[in-house]
């Protein structure tokens, strides 16, 4: 489905892409694993056509560099985050639809795929941020490309929402699409990915199966914890003081944990008459962005 051959990209001195090479089978779950900077959405973007290289790039047997619009049909593509005009949901979808030629009856479709049926009348603005990204979705799948791919696709979600989306994608995989997606969430490609390209500096420096990744990168575990805002401040000195690593995080709060012990920090909340508002355990690398206030 997709052929990657010595992808090279250079921003003036730097090299973000150095001599890249891959192959995804079609009905692959893919995932991209990495630091920021490592290659992952240069990598997205020349799978998408948006951005220049050298070296040669396939998808469905059509060369990217030579015809990137008939390639770029081929993929479906949901960003981290989207912006929509003010308008219903279904009106959102004959827009794009109208985009990108394809019948209008397809809304329909796509709605049930992405389970919006019931919202179809609702504007855009007064959706969650996980209907919003299912939506996107949707929009990403009307011209029913064989190809789907996903840059972070959960990264501003709740855990709900998370959870969500990535049964959403499971079914449009086992149903045989093509996913590639970056993340840095080791339960999400755990959850949605067979295998796991680790990109550093530009370069393949490991392919795996999602279960060996924490292994062979040596990986933390973490607990995110929501707490109100009154509490955070005394959530991390009780953490602090009983010699966990903690990350602020908006709302949440990193807690590193091991393999066992995931429950005592809450209990430690707990005895402190601190209400944990929700939780949720990562196996990964935590990226933290100064705008994520989830």
């Amino acid at each position: 489905m997709i052929i990657a051959k010595n992808l090279t990209k250079r921003y003036g001195k730097h090299t973000a892409l150095d001599n890249l090479s891959f192959t995804i089978e079609a009905g692959e779950a893919v995932a991209l694993w990495g630091a920021n900077g490592a290659g992952k959405t240069t990598t997205l973007r020349c799978l998408l056509g948006i951005q220049g290289f050298e070296g040669e790039l396939t998808i469905s047997g059509i060369n990217v560099s030579r015809n990137a619009k008939a390639a770029r049909a081929a993929i479906g593509y949901v960003p981290q985050e989207t912006v929509f005009y003010d308008m219903t949901v279904m009106e959102t979808l004959f827009f794009y639809a109208r985009l990108k030629k394809t019948e209008l009856q397809r809304a329909n479709t796509v709605l049930e795929q992405v389970q919006l049926e019931a919202h179809h009348i609702k504007r855009v603005n007064m959706l969650s941020g996980g209907m919003k990204q299912r939506l996107a979705l949707a929009i990403a799948l009307l011209a029913d490309p064989p190809v789907l791919v996903l840059d972070e696709p959960t990264a501003n979600l709740d855990v709900k929402a998370q959870r969500d989306f990535i049964h959403t994608v499971q079914l449009l995989n086992q149903a045989g699409k093509t996913i590639v997606f970056s993340s840095h969430r080791l339960d999400e490609v755990i959850a949605l990915g067979s295998r796991v390209l680790v990109l550093a500096e530009g370069k393949l420096t490991l392919e795996c199966p999602p279960q060996e990744l924490a292994h062979k990168l040596g990986l933390h575990r973490w607990l995110r914890i929501w707490v109100a805002a009154q509490h955070k401040d005394t959530t991390l000195r009780i953490l602090h003081e009983q010699g966990y690593a903690t990350m602020p995080n908006g709302r949440s709060v990193y807690v590193q944990v091991t393999s066992d012990g995931k429950i005592a920090p809450l209990r430690s909340l707990e005895s402190a008459s601190i209400p944990v508002e929700d939780f949720d355990l990562i196996d990964g690398e935590i990226m933290l962005k100064e705008t994520d206030h989830d």
